[in-house]
C-alpha cells in the first residue's frame, strides 16, 4: 500500500476527499547544505499544479504556510516565536535535520512519553502544546482552558496533518524511510548528564552558534531569515523534545551550524545542549501526565524537579 492523498492513510485526518498526484518522493537536501541549497524547497504545495482539488490544495498549503511561518499562521496556537522549520529545516525536507518526507505511513506508533499509540495529527497536536508551546500562548506560565488547546479536529492540526501526508505521496505505508531517526548520537557515546560541562557547552556556544542564536540565545535577525530563540519565554516549553539534553545534542550534533552542518564533536554537541537546558525556559503544565509506568528518561532534566 502506498500514500496517494492525505485522506488513503487512514489513521491521518479527516481531511476533504481527494488526490494528490502518486510520486516518488523528492531528495532530501543533502545534511552538508551550501549557501544555494540551505534556502531550498523540493516539495513546495504552492507551485504544486497537480492539486486540482481547490479545497484539498487549501488545506495542504495552509499546513504549509503554518510550518514554515508558524508564529504567524497559527498565532492563538504559539506561546513564542518557534516555527516547525526552525527545528525540521528545509520544510521537514533536510537530511538529519528531522525531515517529515515519507513518515506519515508510520502511523500510528507508539509513543513513550504518551505510553500509548498515537496517531499523525496526536503528534502535531503535541508539538504545539510543547514546542510550539500553545499551552501559554500569551508567554505565561497559566494553565489554559481546555477549550483554548489546539486538538485533532483543529484547523490548523489538520492542515499541517495535510502537508506532512502531502509530503509521504508514492511511499510505502508501514516503511521506515532509512532517514528517519538519523539525529541521534550513538548510545556508546552518550556522556553521563551531570558530567556534561556546561560552562564548556557556554563557550563552544558563543564560538560557534552566536552568528545565529545571538549571545541571548534570541536568534539575529539575517535578511528576512531569524534563527530560533533557544530559551526565555519566547522558546519551546520544558515539556518540548528538544528540552531532553541527548535530544537536543543530536539535533546540534547533525543539523548545526546551520550551514556546516556535522561539525561539532559528539562531545561538543551534548556540551552546548547541556548550556542550553541550563536556561530558563516556559513550564509545560502537564508533565505530571508524561512516561506514566516508565521512568523519566535521564535526560529530562525539566522534569526534576
Amino acid at each position: 500500500m502506498r500514500i496517494t492523498s492525505p485522506s488513503a492513510a487512514c489513521l491521518v485526518v479527516a481531511v476533504v476527499a481527494g488526490a494528490c498526484s502518486r510520486s516518488t518522493p523528492a531528495p532530501l537536501i543533502p545534511a552538508s547544505t551550501t549557501m544555494v541549497t540551505a534556502w531550498q524547497v523540493p516539495q513546495d504545495p504552492t507551485k504544486d499544479t497537480t492539486l486540482t482539488d481547490p479545497k484539498l490544495a487549501d488545506q495542504i498549503r495552509l499546513g504549509y504556510r503554518i510550518f514554515t511561518n508558524t508564529p504567524k499562521e497559527a498565532p492563538q496556537f504559539t506561546g513564542g516565536q518557534v516555527a516547525c522549520n526552525n527545528c525540521h529545516l528545509n520544510a521537514g525536507q533536510r537530511e538529519r535535520s528531522l525531515p517529515l518526507v515519507a513518515i506519515a505511513g508510520m502511523f500510528p506508533e507508539y509513543n513513550n512519553r504518551a505510553a500509548r499509540l498515537i496517531s499523525l495529527p496526536d503528534r502535531v497536536v503535541d508539538c504545539f502544546l510543547r514546542s510550539e508551546n500553545a499551552t501559554s500562548p500569551h508567554g505565561t506560565n497559566v494553565i489554559p482552558a481546555t477549550e483554548s488547546l489546539p486538538t485533532t479536529s483543529s484547523k490548523e492540526v489538520l492542515a499541517v496533518s495535510a502537508y506532512i501526508t502531502w509530503l509521504s505521496r508514492g511511499a510505502a505505508v508501514g516503511t521506515n524511510p532509512t532517514w528517519r531517526g538519523q539525529n541521534t548520537i550513538a548510545k556508546e557515546q552518550l556522556i553521563p548528564v551531570d558530567q556534561l560541562d556546561r560552562a564548556n557547552g557556554e563557550a563552544i556556544y558563543m564560538d560557534r552558534c552566536t552568528s545565529c542564536h545571538g549571545a541571548d540565545g534570541q536568534g539575529v535577525q539575517v535578511g528576512d531569515k531569524k534563527a530560533g530563540p533557544l530559551w526565555g519565554p519566547e522558546s519551546w516549553n520544558d515539556g518540548a523534545g528538544a528540552a531532553r539534553v541527548y535530544t537536543l545534542a543530536g539535533i546540534i550534533r547533525y543539523a548545526m551550524p546551520y550551514l556546516n552542518p556535522n561539525s561539532l564533536t559528539d562531545e561538543e554537541a551534548q556540551q552546548v545542549a547541556a548550556f542550553i537546558t541550563s536556561k530558563p525556559r516556559p513550564r509545560y503544565p502537564f508533565k505530571d501526565r508524561d512516561y506514566v509506568g516508565s521512568k523519566v528518561p535521564v535526560d529530562a532534566v525539566y522534569y526534576r524537579d
